[in-house]
């Protein structure tokens, strides 16, 4: 909540605590609940127009509901609260919003000497959050206290809020879009940069800062010294309708999306009925800007990293993973080192036990390394390596692995159901034209020698295909069951590259679905499909083949490989704990 000081000038004889009463109740409202979540509430300066102790008695009165309900903030002073700097000593502001309005407070980390510094932690998305409020003049003792309060929290991303940090560079009867970026149209004041060099450039761990006192609303990023975004916003709105009438702005943490949804709200006006709202009225019951309603993208694992250490999944051995069932199991780690080649006729031992070892096939002409080790993998695969493949088409070229003419696996039909999982990652070079439609895993065998026919059926494809498609990347698992002449074909949503994804295929003896991620995808035909056709002929890692010929070789990284002969459910997939 920024500026609210046209509400409160006390000796004018100018109070009105109603629109800052009716974001107190709107915040009080939206604590805790599913849709909004409110957590914290930071005020940034100038709660009053003229310091005076009558307009603080106003104000006191209105963070009543706030103190009454719990809910839990904070708040800086002002030019227009306070003179000179954080070494004053007693103000009205002090006495009515200092560190003893706090010390109830589950939330209050505590304060400097002066008072006018304090500190508060709340916890959200399953980690705690440190929030710094500093003066609106704050000298070197505040600095070092501000730094001892940062090294003390470690493990916590800061919130770091003033009430003079950055202005904007651009006239407000301009919009940004129209004279720069939208995303970069604040600079830092002479105060901001002294709080940059002393505080923010050096500390990792504040990632956002907040601030009022200058309009219109704008924002920056700069790269801190260990080379990561700090996101810097002003807000405030007391040039607008009812000096901004207690203006909230709300700051929603996606951790799922690595997004942070900013949008302004008044909740004095939305409460209104709003056949009775004024034109201004009805103009400003949100502020829809391009400085005013944006998103953020932050992945927060990789920004909090280097204070907040991503925990790795160890990795966890085979055994474990031979659930009841299992047919064949490939892992492709501790073998060679990584960018180490795979040369033809090496092999990789099944290590289910049944005899279904692959061994390398490179077509002619492949260079030396067109399939060789990893040790990338998704951070939850069991093992921690996997296969890059350099394949494509046009002409066909690279290296795949086969089981042998006799492996148990080519036979299997599978009639009980079955479980194929594994892992891809397609990297920023892939091509639709070259390496579309090319193979993770697929069954020898062409469908028309397998007597197949009918709708969709194309005689020349293999009797099962689990591929990634040129229509933009999706996942494709064309099979053709034992009970029907024509195939049946699950379909993914398209998959982002350079990012490792687990796919599943489960049959439960009647029914084939597709999962991403543990997800189940929208295109899962609902038609009887029991089992798995087969020639007897051997199945393929890495390639595809088409009219009894290899036709493309796949481009990317496959980790592991489980196939079991019965459905599992996601508790029971490699991913699981």
């Amino acid at each position: 909540m920024p500026d609210t000081q046209y509400l409160y000038w006390g000796s004018q004889d100018s109070v009105n605590r109603t629109p800052q009463e009716e974001s107190f109740r709107y915040i009080v409202r939206n604590s805790g609940v599913a849709d909004q979540n409110i957590v914290f509430m930071s005020h940034l300066g100038d709660l009053t127009q003229d310091a005076d102790a009558s307009s603080f008695e106003q104000v006191d009165r209105a963070f009543d509901i706030l103190d009454s309900t719990g809910a839990a903030y904070s708040v800086v002073a002002g030019n227009h609260d306070v003179s000179g700097d954080d070494t004053r000593g007693d103000t009205p502001y002090l006495r009515t919003l200092g560190p003893r309005r706090f010390r109830h407070s589950p939330t209050f980390a505590g304060a400097d000497r002066t008072g006018y510094n304090t500190a508060h932690v709340f916890k959200a998305a399953g980690r705690s959050w440190l929030v710094l409020a500093l003066d609106w003049r704050t000298t070197e003792q505040g600095f070092a206290w501000a730094n001892e309060v940062i090294k003390a929290h470690p493990g916590m991303p800061v919130i770091l809020t003033a009430h003079d940090i950055v202005y904007s560079n651009y006239d407000d009867n301009v919009f940004p879009y129209e004279s720069g970026d939208p995303e970069d149209n604040a600079v830092l004041s002479d105060h901001g940069r002294a709080i940059w060099d002393r505080l923010i450039a050096d500390n990792d761990q504040i990632f956002l800062t907040l601030n009022g006192h200058y309009w219109p609303s704008a924002r920056t990023t700069r790269k801190n010294a260990h080379g990561n975004d700090v996101h810097l916003h002003i807000t405030n709105y007391q040039n607008r309708f009812f000096g901004g009438g207690a203006m909230i702005r709300l700051y929603h943490f996606d951790l799922a999306r690595n997004t942070i949804d900013v949008e302004t709200v008044n909740p004095w006006i939305l409460a209104q009925d709003p056949k009775s709202r004024s034109a201004l009225a009805a103009e400003h019951t949100r502020i829809t800007g391009p400085v005013d309603d944006f998103s953020i993208p932050i992945d927060f694992e990789k920004r909090f990293s280097g204070f907040i250490p991503v925990p790795v999944r160890p990795a966890r051995p085979a055994g474990r993973l031979l659930v009841k069932g299992t047919v064949a199991y490939w892992r492709f780690d501790g073998h060679g080192a990584p960018g180490t080649a795979l040369a033809a006729g090496q092999k990789v031992r099944d290590l289910s036990g049944k005899g279904n070892d692959l061994t390398v096939v490179a077509l002619p002409g492949t260079a030396a390394d067109a399939l060789t080790w990893s040790d990338d993998h998704h951070p939850d695969q069991p093992g921690h390596g996997s296969l890059t493949f350099a394949g494509g088409r046009g002409p066909v070229h690279g290296a795949y692995l086969t089981t042998a003419a006799d492996a148990p696996l080519n036979t299997e039909a599978f009639k009980g159901g079955y479980t194929i999982e594994t892992f891809v990652r397609m990297p920023l070079d892939w091509d639709a034209g070259r390496n579309g439609n090319a193979s993770v895993l697929s069954r020898r065998g062409a469908a028309g020698a397998a007597g197949k026919h009918g709708r969709n059926t194309d005689p020349n494809e293999p009797l099962a295909q689990l591929n990634i498609t040129n229509n933009g990347r999706e996942v494709q698992f064309n099979h053709y069951p034992l009970n029907t002449t024509y195939p049946t074909t699950n379909w993914s949503h398209g998959l982002a590259e350079l990012k490792w994804w687990h796919l599943a295929v489960v049959n439960d003896g009647r029914y084939t679905r597709l999962y991403v991620e543990g997800s189940p995808v929208a295109d899962d035909p609902k038609r009887l499909s029991n089992g798995l056709s087969s020639l007897g002929l051997p199945w393929l890692v890495g390639g595809h083949e088409y009219a009894g010929a290899i036709d493309v070789v796949f481009h990317g990284g496959v980790g592991e490989i489980r196939v079991v002969n019965r459905p599992l459910t996601q508790r029971e997939f490699l991913t699981a704990e």
